[in-house]
């Protein structure tokens, strides 16, 4: 009895550990499957947060708010399939957020003039205003969540990752 005390003292002293991708690994796991599953927890772990507040903060969900980021790079427009490349998702998903963007009238369809099928989306001026709106209160979100790491571990952790990257294209 005096054990199962010990236990549950300890217990509610000591923080349970976290339990995430990573916490099924163990020393003997090879380190290229402990650094991609770490990777991958940390992405996770802080897109959850983005996408939390975004919708709790901003009223907005992350695919939109990727979608709006895109098409702000573009002032004239972007073909939807081109959208669909870079955010990776299907042509079925960027037109469902370009949908609910545009009875919001942040978008606009834009009919190509090249090819009557095909459409550009373009940010209409209201929503250009309410994206820069929304890209500041994240800039200072990704800061905050990345204040663990000087701007020389930023500037490295960068460059490696881009080695990771340019080793698989």
């Amino acid at each position: 009895m005096k054990q199962s005390t010990e236990t549950s003292e300890t217990s509610e002293t000591s923080p349970m550990p976290e339990l995430d991708l990573e916490s099924r690994l163990t020393e003997r796991h090879h380190l290229s499957l402990r650094t991609w599953l770490r990777m991958l927890s940390t992405t996770v772990k802080i897109e959850t947060e983005i996408r939390t507040r975004l919708r709790s903060e901003v009223d907005i969900t992350l695919p939109r708010f990727d979608l709006m980021a895109q098409l702000e790079r573009f002032p004239d427009g972007m073909r939807m399939g081109e959208l669909s490349k870079r955010m990776m998702v299907t042509g079925g998903d960027i037109t469902g957020i370009a949908n609910q963007l545009e009875k919001e009238h942040l978008v606009e369809r834009i009919m190509d003039k090249s090819d009557r099928r095909s459409f550009s989306l373009k940010l209409t001026p209201a929503g250009r205003s309410s994206f820069k709106k929304m890209a500041k209160v994240h800039e200072k979100w990704v800061d905050e969540l990345l204040q663990g790491l000087e701007d020389d571990e930023k500037k490295q952790l960068i460059h490696l990752l881009s080695k990771v990257k340019a080793s698989r294209t």
